[in-house]
């Protein structure tokens, strides 16, 4: 039969890799590091997905530009020292793996730097798995859809044989962007309801879910 996706993107902090807690806590450290008043955790958990510069001008707006540089580099250092510690979540690596076996080509599109996402995939276990990868340093960041569309070209595949999975509406509305279907995952940094409000496909509350989701639908 033929597959009703070919492609499918993964986003990965709070989709595949639970780190959600862990880049909270990394925003706020590098906050009180130069003594500013630290983000409330729901508000850090809102900007999770978009590349770090753009993260941290949405979450600081008013914050003086010299001092973004500064505080990227205090929250890279919060976040490194936990980074080797954080895990996938449970069924992730036996997702991942089904789907590279079922023979669906396999990406990454996320708000993390490339030097960060290629520790993690090897960190994980993943990296023999993806066929390709974008990152927000390399990218447009998400909402824009740059990242879809130059996935979608490096494999030769329609929008409407590609599906974006991610826990924010920032990965929705990318999807929504470059005309592709999403499915989300309830279970990471956004709440269900704000999810749902963009229409996915579904709306998972574990990766048992997900691949329950993609073994019927896809």
């Amino acid at each position: 039969m033929a597959k009703r996706f070919e492609l499918i993107v993964f986003d990965w902090d709070g989709t595949l890799m639970d780190s959600a807690a862990a880049i909270v806590e990394a925003i706020q450290e590098g906050c009180r590091d130069l003594d500013l008043v630290p983000p409330g955790n729901a508000q850090v958990r809102q900007i999770i997905g978009l590349g770090l510069h753009d993260a941290l001008r949405s979450i600081l707006p008013d914050l003086d530009p010299a001092q973004y540089p500064l505080l990227a580099e205090r929250y890279r250092f919060h976040y490194l020292t936990c980074d080797h510690e954080l895990q996938l979540f449970t069924g992730a690596f036996d997702l991942i793996r089904a789907l590279d076996a079922a023979g669906f080509m396999l990406a990454v599109a996320t708000g993390k730097s490339r030097i960060g996402l290629d520790r993690a995939l090897v960190t994980s276990g993943l990296q023999d798995f993806f066929h390709a990868s974008r990152c927000a340093d390399e990218c447009n960041s998400k909402p824009h859809p740059q990242m879809l569309h130059e996935l979608m070209a490096e494999f030769a595949v329609m929008p409407e044989s590609t599906l974006m999975i991610g826990d924010t509406t920032h990965d929705l509305l990318m999807a929504r962007n470059a005309n592709v279907a999403a499915l989300a995952a309830a279970y990471g940094a956004h709440p269900r309801a704000a999810l749902e409000a963009e229409a996915p496909l579904a709306c998972a509350e574990n990766i048992a879910e997900i691949h329950a989701w993609l073994m019927a639908n896809t």
